[in-house]
């Protein structure tokens, strides 16, 4: 089992100053937070990307050179996976709002940070958590 799935946090969100709903505190892992449920995990991602639409960062690329910066990935490839598998356009603006672009933009996410394809039913009780507790 990967480490951002033994964390229930499927995006592999590193620890910082940002509290989230339905994360671990104190974490267990020296890095990274860890969540109370996979679906707390995947809200994190969902508040995550439209934190970064609203201070600025509109699309994919944007947004996922911000997530996955250079010094630690290969963001153009997973700028490319991520819009592969998607579906959508590296450079078109996100609508964080929109339900089925963001069900499929986290869960290649997910599959980019976990190697494998995500559990939908989770990525979708992540999105509710994400809809009735707006940040």
């Amino acid at each position: 089992m990967t480490r951002g799935l033994r964390n229930r946090n499927p995006g592999n969100i590193r620890k910082s100053g940002t509290a989230y709903m339905g994360e671990v505190i104190p974490s267990q892992d020296a890095a990274f937070k860890q969540f109370e449920t996979m679906a707390w995990g995947y809200r994190a991602v969902f508040v995550l990307l439209d934190s970064y639409r609203r201070r600025g960062y509109v699309t994919m690329r944007q947004m996922i050179a911000r997530y996955a910066p250079p010094v630690e990935n290969d963001t153009g490839n997973y700028i490319r996976c991520v819009s592969v598998w998607s579906g959508i356009d590296a450079d078109e603006p996100l609508d964080t709002n929109d339900r089925s672009t963001m069900l499929a933009v986290v869960a290649a996410i997910s599959r980019m940070e976990n190697g494998c394809e995500a559990v939908m039913s989770d990525v979708e009780a992540g999105w509710a958590l994400f809809m009735q507790h707006k940040p």
